[in-house]
């Protein structure tokens, strides 16, 4: 017979108390490093401190009304349950971003790889053959569907390359431009990418003039270039080439953000006579991740390769006469002239481009017309429903 034993009780009790508490894994001062500091403040506690710093009027006079703490494990099962009262929708908000499926051999060797790990282009080109080789892919794929003839090797992001694009283009102005000010934004472009380019614009006096690219009498306007949507943010497609023929005429440069799946099926920008193509690669197997990250692309033509933002990968042969790969043009960066750099923001995705280049390769070219073609299918199908 087993008596009754408040002792007893009392310990096995203890064995309920969980010992995954979040204070265990707390780094901050320790009470005799408190104790210093209060020392040399001259103050005996904490709360002496909070009474000669905090005005007595906006003081709380009672403890914060908050729930028991709870173990690492507990807090984890509460959260879960609150998420699960979430509801999931599909999102149709699009504006450039689209989910799309990540193919499992390039999430797994690629994007859970922490060898790939990097936002940089590698400055140590002796080491780095197939990290180059990768983006020199990526750049060929760019230029190949922009139908221009150089290409970077990615941006932070399709507004970023936007207002890359901007100031390109502002320091190189044409004869009979050279005082223009204004940048016409057709109100076709994706909101954030307006946005962005609001903001850099605004410290450099450049003058954002938003509108209908149809109306907008370019003969009236102290402009230099034009931004054009290509598909346009609400799904409508535009044949730019009379407005960007008009706009050369004038001495006008023209930008044109576009989708690289909708390039696959569609007369491409270059071929329409654009100066400048930027957009976002997210689309090609990159999760959107919640806004980002993801890798922007900027092409351009040759006459501009030496202002060109962000690192471009060329092939040249190294000390044995052997194909190898580098980094091109770097005398207009930052790091050779800080001063004199064509632009300073050089930091690129390169994890996420070199996603988008193994997504081109996986595919390859009729791959991603099918995908293309799905993608236009099923829109046709949602706007009769």
């Amino acid at each position: 017979m087993v008596l009754y034993s408040p002792q007893l009780e009392s310990s096995q009790q203890q064995n309920l108390v969980p010992i995954d508490g979040f204070a265990a894994r707390h780094i901050g001062p320790t009470r005799s490093e408190i104790q210093q500091m209060l020392d040399v403040l001259g103050i005996s506690s904490l709360d002496d401190l909070i009474d000669k710093t905090v005005p007595a009027a906006i003081r709380m006079n009672q403890p914060l009304q908050l729930p028991a703490a709870q173990s690492e494990y507990a807090a984890l099962a509460e959260l879960k349950e609150i998420a699960a009262k979430n509801q999931i929708f599909r999102s149709y908000i699009g504006t450039g971003y689209h989910d799309c499926i990540t193919p499992p051999v390039i999430q797994r060797n690629i994007l859970e790889n922490p060898g790939w790990y990097t936002a940089y282009t590698p400055y140590q080109a002796e080491i780095a053959q197939g990290r180059l080789e990768a983006l020199l892919n990526f750049q060929t794929m760019i230029i190949d569907l922009t139908g221009l003839e150089i290409a970077n090797a990615s941006l932070l992001d399709e507004g970023t390359a936007a207002a890359e694009a901007m100031t390109m283009l502002h320091g190189q102005r044409k004869a009979g431009k050279k005082n223009a000010e204004t940048i016409f934004v057709s109100e076709q472009c994706h909101p954030q990418t307006i946005d962005v380019l609001k903001t850099r614009a605004l410290p450099l006096g450049i003058q954002v003039l938003i509108g209908d690219h149809r109306k907008v009498d370019l003969t009236q306007q102290d402009i230099y270039a034009l931004v054009l949507q290509y598909p346009a943010s609400d799904g409508q497609i535009f044949d730019y080439t009379d407005i960007i023929a008009s706009a050369h005429e004038l001495g006008i440069n023209v930008v044109v953000a576009s989708d690289l799946l909708a390039l696959t099926l569609l007369k491409s920008p270059g071929e329409m006579g654009a100066d400048v193509v930027i957009g976002t690669s997210q689309r090609f197997g990159v999760p959107m991740g919640f806004g980002g990250p993801h890798a922007a692309f900027f092409a351009t033509k040759d006459e501009f390769k030496r202002h060109i933002p962000g690192r471009i990968i060329g092939v040249s042969v190294d000390a044995e006469g052997n194909r190898a790969l580098r980094m091109a043009l770097q005398t207009r960066e930052q790091h050779i002239r800080r001063e004199k750099a064509t632009s300073n923001i050089c930091t690129a995705q390169v994890l996420l481009s070199v996603m988008a280049s193994a997504y081109a390769i996986y595919h390859g070219p009729e791959g991603l017309k099918a995908i293309a073609e799905r993608v236009h299918g099923l829109t046709k199908l949602t706007a009769l429903a």
